[in-house]
């Protein structure tokens, strides 16, 4: 018998010969692709005892594991003969064993014979026919995790074999705390994993007592255990149990239970996590625990928003206490389950204020397309009933003469009927916002005087409530809605519609905005025409015949001029044809202000005489019938005209289609040719005028031109623009 630890000796791999060392790192490598691979550490520890047996050519290596309690667990073994340590065994670490020594002393060590050596281990060695024993530490986190050992029947062991053991065992432990970390990552993964459906289900809206059974089902899944409960605490010093989970179903929900004996008041007491091994107690709680076939359970507190909300536990049925470190793992969770819990709490006015924001974008955005505003007040009515949970709202706008106007409305049932028409302020909403400017409701109509009530009635409403609508300083309406419950409409109904009015009113004022610029660009549009008109009538009956009547003066004092005064006839005649020809310059100008064949004939006509005169080959096509209303025939001819110059100027095409047509109640022309393309309306101040008349009385433009294909002009303008 006899023992030995080499220490401060030249370390083995440091005199290996080359191949061995080779042989070694690729067994290392194999067993680091193991554990990157996930594989499960009993997987791991194995294939190391192999690795090792195989590169050291001994009979048997084992892993073993240092326990709490002064005992050690053998995880893995190989070996190619029978032995009685097989993984999953425990012996106390006594006598001078090689694993008791190097437990002891942190450093390899080696037996060389076991023969008359005391203990279980030295008892084990010698029944599986082991003689010699050489071991290294194993150093996960700078803690003594295990040894590694290696055993032979026949003899001493190689010289210095605990050092080259003790050279693989560096790799090994770096091996298992990395498979060890694996398993804590996994452990939060499936942790995170819960967290994520949970929030997942509070983000869809699902009721609490949904997001608390889901609770407990992960909770109870992440810690084996066999079930778990979300307790809440109770003004009345009692316990509700408002979701629980067990693998066998049947959890008693919903009851309430007293403090005493219970987990949850031991909780409350000492406000820290906590356990009750055996239910034992008496108690309410304790009796239906018992009967539910629970023996221990362990808890943590719940704090929500700084207040001790309830208490989160998971429950076992096994006689074995649950692990140790279960009250730090639930309480791990009920901290974050704490803010899922405050979240499902919050989630209701956080999906109401995204249902507000979303209506008031919608609205926003069909106030910004130019609908009628009847179309908005509709769209803003049917809007808000869902958002305060009303039967139908509606929007009044306040008259000089002292009544208010329904302006549109929307009902759940359908029906409503009173757009337009005028109501005196008397016993409505509208009248008392009037009088005190601030939210106001009417909770009971029956009996109420006024015209504006009995219609109310009629409709079938028992209650209302109206914000102001203030644009632009000045109250302008309000925003109705009403119910037909019987109980009243919510207190904070008041609120959420006056927050909801502030954009309402900004999107009205757009409204407004818009539709006076439009007016107002169409009144310079018609101002810019009737002036064209007077500067042509102007022209024609003014400079036009001042110039005729002086070319046919000039014609006749050159007719009476004596023959012999040829010089001064060839002067004359010249002064009539520069007449003449300022003559024929003045009619084009005053063409081109305002075309009387327009005026005279219509747009058909007035195009023929365009394409006529255009030096580009034209394929007209004008499918009207009748005359157009004059705003848009002077707008088409002046997009056809424009058009045409700019394709005889720049595009080099070789023809030019123009089409004509009505569809949907709007002026349709295409007008396209085959030429270069490249045109931009944005560097042309024609093609922007264009835009411009044609937006002005509700018109569109839109322009098509790439290089080389041609381009291509898409004008609609609507027939009732002349209401607009």
């Amino acid at each position: 018998m006899g023992t030995s630890a080499r220490i401060g000796e030249p370390r083995a791999k440091d005199r290996v010969e080359p191949g061995r060392l080779a042989e070694e790192q690729a067994a290392l490598r194999r067993v680091a692709t193991l554990v990157a691979s996930g594989a499960p550490s009993a997987e791991v520890f194995s294939a190391v005892a192999q690795e090792v047996a195989q590169v050291m050519h001994l009979p048997m290596v084992g892993v073993y594991r240092y326990d709490s309690d002064g005992q050690m667990t053998v995880i893995a073994t190989w070996s190619d003969r029978p032995h009685v340590l097989q993984p999953g065994t425990r012996w106390p670490l006594d006598g001078q064993s090689m694993v008791a020594q190097v437990q002891r002393t942190g450093r390899p060590a080696r037996v060389e014979d076991y023969t008359d050596l005391p203990g279980a281990l030295a008892a084990g060695a010698r029944e599986s026919g082991l003689n010699a024993t050489a071991g290294a530490p194993i150093i996960v986190n700078g803690s003594v995790w295990g040894a590694m050992g290696m055993s032979s029947p026949d003899g001493p062991l190689p010289e210095h074999a605990e050092d080259r053991l003790a050279a693989f065992t560096e790799l090994v432990a770096t091996a298992i705390a990395n498979s060890q970390a694996h398993e804590e990552l996994a452990r939060l993964a499936e942790e995170q994993g819960a967290l994520r459906r949970v929030a997942t289900l509070v983000a869809a809206g699902a009721p609490p007592a949904e997001v608390f059974e889901a609770v407990s089902a992960e909770v109870a899944a992440l810690l084996a255990a066999d079930g778990a409960a979300l307790m809440r605490y109770e003004p009345d010093g009692t316990v509700t149990a408002v979701s629980g989970w067990t693998t066998e179903g049947g959890f008693n929900l919903g009851i309430r239970y007293p403090l005493e004996g219970s987990l949850s008041g031991v909780i409350l007491e000492t406000g820290r996590p906590g356990r009750v091994d055996h239910y034992a107690e008496v108690g309410e709680a304790p009796k239906a625990a018992r009967e539910m076939g629970f023996r221990s359970s362990v808890g943590a507190p719940i704090t929500v928003e700084g207040r001790l909300w309830g208490m989160l536990a998971v429950i076992s049925k096994s006689e074995k206490p649950l692990p140790r470190d279960t009250e730090q793992r639930v309480a791990e969770f009920a901290e974050l389950f704490a803010t899922a819990i405050a979240n499902s709490e919050a989630h209701q006015e956080l999906a109401r204020l995204a249902d507000e924001q979303a209506a008031l974008r919608r609205v926003a955005t069909l106030a910004a397309q130019g609908a009628p505003p009847g179309e908005v007040f509709e769209a803003v009515s049917a809007e808000v009933v869902p958002l305060v949970g009303a039967d139908g709202a509606g929007v009044t706008r306040y008259e000089a003469d002292g009544t208010f106007t329904a302006l549109g409305g929307w009902t759940a049932s359908g029906g409503y009927s009173y757009t337009g028409r005028r109501f005196p302020l008397e016993g409505s909403v509208s009248g008392l916002v009037l009088e005190t400017r601030c939210p106001s409701r009417i909770d009971n109509f029956e009996g109420r005087p006024g015209e504006a009530a009995a219609a109310i009635r009629e409709m079938g409403w028992r209650s209302a409530m109206g914000a102001p609508i203030s644009v632009e300083g000045s109250l302008w309406g309000v925003l109705v809605v009403y119910s037909k419950r019987t109980e009243p409409l919510p207190l904070d109904t008041e609120r959420h519609l006056g927050e909801f009015t502030e954009i309402v009113a900004t999107a009205i004022a757009n409204a407004e905005s818009r539709a006076e610029l439009d007016a107002s660009r169409a009144r310079i549009v018609a101002t810019a025409d009737a002036t064209r008109r007077r500067i042509e009538r102007d022209l024609h009956d003014g400079a036009q015949q001042q110039l005729v009547a002086l070319a046919l003066e000039v014609r006749a004092a050159q007719a009476s001029a004596p023959k012999e005064m040829t010089q001064h006839q060839d002067k004359l005649s010249d002064i009539a044809e520069g007449l003449t020809t300022a003559l024929d310059g003045l009619r084009e100008i005053a063409l081109g202000l305002h075309p009387a064949i327009l005026a005279e004939g219509g747009l058909a006509p007035a195009l023929k005489t365009l394409a006529h005169r255009s030096p580009i080959p034209v394929e007209l096509e004008v499918r009207t019938a009748g005359r157009l209303p004059e705003s848009v025939e002077v707008a088409a001819y002046y997009v056809v005209s424009e058009t045409l110059t700019n394709a005889a100027k720049h595009s080099r095409a070789s023809q030019v289609q123009v089409e004509v047509d009505v569809r949907d109640r709007a002026l349709y022309i295409a007008v396209s040719d085959d030429g270069v393309g490249g045109a931009d309306a944005a560097r042309g101040s024609g093609l922007l005028g264009l835009k411009d008349r044609a937006e002005a009385i509700g018109g569109t433009i839109t322009l098509e031109s790439r290089q080389g294909v041609g381009t291509s002009l898409i004008a609609e303008l609507p027939l009732d623009s002349s209401t607009r």
